[in-house]
């Protein structure tokens, strides 16, 4: 039986025994692999939810719908940090990351987030994004082909989630092939972030200074990529300093590598224990761009976003207090019946479709619709070209250890 699959009526069950043990619940193994009776009874019985470490829960869909858009809840770098060292955390080695990084879009509010924000949108166009797609097909029929090639089972994480984003943002900057190998070591030590983070900043400091290299050759020879329409963005509003212009490229490059790998490939794994929902799809290849909506929501990558209050408001009936943090689960919101009918059934055609995915408001994913037509494509052709393709060990799934991405370790299949 799919786990995932059950109604919210049968999951009381499922979850802690007490209100104040629901935070605590969603680290464990079994929400691990399946939060969303958790969030399910988080919903029904304390929406607004403080923790036992102070930290705020929501997970209704029209509360954080509503806390997306307010700037009373804020992404400012700094109350983060005063917020996280206010509940005992010692951040002062990511502050040292953090630092490097620079006042980017992901980490400021208004005026200094609305000004990044709109000299990155002039550069990633939606035209720009659409005209990736023949190259995006490309990679994954590429990535397929090696897959195939070298026998009957694979990874579909490691043999095209993961490569694919990589390969798409590499063209979309216009990182050269033969730096593509070195690239993706850096990738992987960024992401080894908490285990080694002396690592991670050696990497951080190599890869900006790979970048700056990037933005002066582009300077003195533009090209059709994103770095150069960057660099003549600069050009015509001298706002845009040289560590926000090298601070954009690196967030812009980065921040949809995992994204679209567990789009990819908590997507599959829906369709593979949905077998009517995968021959509807395999049957009407125009349903895949609805489909990846659908698949987003259902088992949404980026399970919670954090915001800290900058002034005192009120959410639910519970008011939360400037400096204190707050856990805007995406994830629960797309399973809220308030919103969505019958929210825990897989629909590739559902109507009025609108999950929180990307986020909402001033903050929505400036990648998401480059994380969507990557998923789209490798979604579709997969489906496409392995149409016996299947799970070889349901019980040997498992995901990483991280209550706000929801990230598959593997996922081996048979085609």
């Amino acid at each position: 039986m799919n786990p995932t699959a059950t109604t919210e009526g049968a999951r009381d069950s499922a979850g802690p025994a007490r209100a104040e043990d629901l935070a605590a619940a969603l680290l464990t193994q079994e929400a691990r692999r399946d939060p969303y009776p958790f969030y399910a009874r988080m919903r029904r019985e304390d929406p607004v939810h403080r923790s036992a470490q102070g930290i705020w829960y929501l997970t209704r869909y029209s509360d954080v719908e509503a806390a997306l858009g307010d700037l009373r809840l804020s992404n400012d770098r700094d109350r983060m940090t005063r917020a996280y060292t206010a509940l005992g955390g010692d951040l002062k080695a990511l502050s040292r990351l953090t630092d490097r990084l620079g006042r980017v879009m992901s980490n400021t509010d208004p005026p200094d987030h609305a000004r990044l924000r709109k000299l990155a949108n002039r550069a990633f166009t939606a035209r720009r994004v659409e005209s990736l797609r023949d190259r995006v097909q490309g990679i994954v029929d590429g990535l397929i082909d090696e897959a195939v090639a070298a026998g009957p089972t694979m990874d579909l994480v490691e043999a095209v989630a993961s490569p694919l984003p990589m390969a798409v943002v590499c063209e979309l900057f216009g990182i050269p092939d033969e730096d593509l190998p070195q690239v993706k070591t850096w990738f992987r030590r960024f992401g080894r972030l908490s285990e080694d983070i002396d690592a991670s900043e050696a990497a951080i400091e190599q890869y900006e200074e790979y970048l700056a290299r990037l933005v002066r050759r582009r300077r003195a020879d533009p090209g059709d990529d994103l770095i150069s329409a960057l660099v003549a963005t600069q050009a015509k509003d001298d706002r845009l300093t040289d560590s926000e212009l090298l601070s954009t490229c690196f967030v812009l490059i980065t921040a949809g590598d995992e994204t679209t790998t567990h789009l990819v490939g908590n997507g599959m794994l829906a369709l593979l224990r949905h077998p009517a929902q995968l021959a509807r799809l395999r049957a009407d290849p125009a349903l895949a761009r609805p489909a990846v909506e659908e698949l987003a929501r259902y088992d949404t990558p980026t399970q919670a976003i954090v915001r800290v209050v900058a002034e005192d408001l009120t959410i639910g009936g519970r008011t939360l207090r400037e400096g204190e943090l707050a856990y805007l689960f995406l994830a629960a919101t797309n399973r809220d019946p308030e919103r969505f009918h019958d929210p825990d059934r897989l629909d590739l055609t559902r109507p009025g479709n609108r999950p929180l995915s990307f986020g909402n408001g001033p903050h929505f994913c400036l990648g998401g619709p480059l994380a969507k037509l990557q998923a789209e494509v490798a979604v579709g052709t997969l489906v496409r070209r392995l149409p016996h393709l299947r799970l070889t060990d349901e019980a040997a799934l498992d995901w990483r250890p991280n209550p706000l991405q929801r990230r598959l370790t593997a996922l081996p299949v048979i085609y």
